[in-house]
């Protein structure tokens, strides 16, 4: 009994520690976001709670400032709902296929979906660069969504978290006469529902958070998303520090309201993905 405590505390004590860490960065910057850029030129983002310096100006310029910074948030926010719903949608029908049913050289697709997720996606920059100018989709959203939409780390775990559905529900579908469609949207998609959203999670913050793909394909600041364009308020002939800690602040909240809507399905589909095989 004695033992027992001393783990729990152990374990305790530990996961103190990594939380701390883990939100010692976010601390910082929500208190960089109540100071004048010219304070972060000059101290940085630190951890000093100074309310000499502290205002809420950079707020106010955010909401009221002549900026493209919630055009670009728009632009990001529908990228990601389009990317993550498509990224969903096809993702689950080739795990599924590939856990439901028998065909020849099966083995071998699923052999090259493994050797995809090996591949760095730097090696595949030039050659998706030029397949997309030859395709005529540079500079539109297309270029952007339309790589990621099989995502081979999404198929696979889909496809692991399958194999864990017994398939007498499938074949319980079928003498009921449903179609191969109705099995799949009926009865296999209410039962995917923790790995849907675990998945949402994870696609949802590689979108938000994506800036070299994009960068590359668009070069219209109409078209630009959040990354790019506080990427955009650091030039070499000037940084706008206030728009950028405020503006980085702000984009954090998506991410975090979405982990926070689906943190029990997140983590119920990351565990039974874990262990089914």
């Amino acid at each position: 009994m004695r033992k027992e405590i001393s783990i729990r505390i152990v374990l305790f004590a530990f996961f103190a520690v990594l939380c701390a860490l883990v939100l010692v960065p976010f601390y910082a910057i929500a208190l960089g976001s109540f100071k004048p850029g010219k304070e972060l030129v000059r101290n940085g983002l630190n951890l000093s709670f100074d309310l000499s310096v502290m205002s809420f100006d950079n707020f106010v310029f955010l909401f009221t400032g002549n900026h493209a910074y919630f055009l670009w948030f728009f632009n990001s926010f529908l990228l990601t709902i389009v990317q993550v719903a498509l990224t969903l949608l096809v993702s689950a029908f080739v795990a599924y296929g590939f856990a439901a049913y028998e065909f020849k050289g099966k083995n071998v697709l699923f052999i090259c979906v493994l050797l995809i997720m090996m591949v760095p996606f730097e090696i595949l920059l030039l050659p998706l660069y030029k397949l997309t100018f030859d395709l005529g989709l540079m500079n539109t959203f297309s270029a952007i969504v339309l790589p990621g939409v099989a995502n081979a780390s999404t198929i696979f775990f889909f496809r692991q978290y399958l194999r864990g559905i017994p398939n007498e529900i499938i074949t319980a579908g079928r003498v009921d006469g449903a179609s191969e469609y109705g099995i799949y949207f009926r009865l296999i998609m209410p039962i995917m529902k923790p790995a849907f959203a675990a998945m949402a999670i994870l696609n949802g913050m590689h979108s938000w958070n994506n800036l070299l793909w994009p960068f590359m394909v668009l070069s219209d600041s109409n078209k630009y998303t959040l990354p790019i364009g506080l990427k955009t308020l650091l030039t070499p002939y000037g940084n706008n520090y206030d728009l950028l800690i405020v503006g980085s602040f702000f984009s954090i909240l998506p991410i975090f309201l979405l982990f926070v809507g689906f943190q029990k399905y997140f983590i119920d589909g990351m565990t039974a993905g874990a262990v089914k095989g």
